[in-house]
């Protein structure tokens, strides 16, 4: 059995983390699948889905960690609107940091699911990450198994 969703939701700044998980133990729970897998991933290169643990101590130290290897108050020949000439849209911003920073993330996060349930340890949770600014965000998810 296959089953798909979408989750969409709004981004309230740069830098929010937004803990998906119960969205996703219930879309397991209602999928019916007994055993299997759920794969959940974003649609957008400037926001990220991880697991970790939701300890509001470590969530700063990811944001400030990762600012070391992309800071915001950098030259980015991205956001260069006089030599940039491709994938641009009404309302471009600046946001050159928040590409490099999702090189260092992954696009999608794949979890088991056993007995009905999504299985995680006892901290972990599944966050999308917006590197940029507040925005909708869409997340995919498919859920296979018997």
């Amino acid at each position: 059995m296959t089953k798909n969703y979408k989750l969409s939701f709004q981004t309230k700044k740069q830098n929010d983390f937004v803990d998906i998980t119960g969205d996703l133990a219930k879309m397991v729970e209602e999928s019916g699948v007994n055993c299997g897998i759920i794969n959940i991933q974003t649609l957008h290169t400037i926001a990220r889905v991880f697991e970790n643990e939701n300890e509001p101590g470590l969530i700063e130290d990811f944001k400030k960690h990762l600012e070391k290897f992309s800071p915001e108050k950098q030259y980015y020949q991205h956001d260069d609107f006089n030599i940039r000439t491709v994938n641009m849209c009404s309302g471009e911003c600046a946001n050159g940091h928040a590409h490099i920073k999702s090189i260092f993330m992954p696009t999608s996060v794949t979890a088991n699911i056993i007995n009905g349930k999504l299985s995680l340890g006892t901290w972990q949770r599944i966050f999308l990450w917006e590197f940029d600014r507040a925005r909708k965000r869409e997340v995919e998810i498919v859920i296979i198994g018997e």
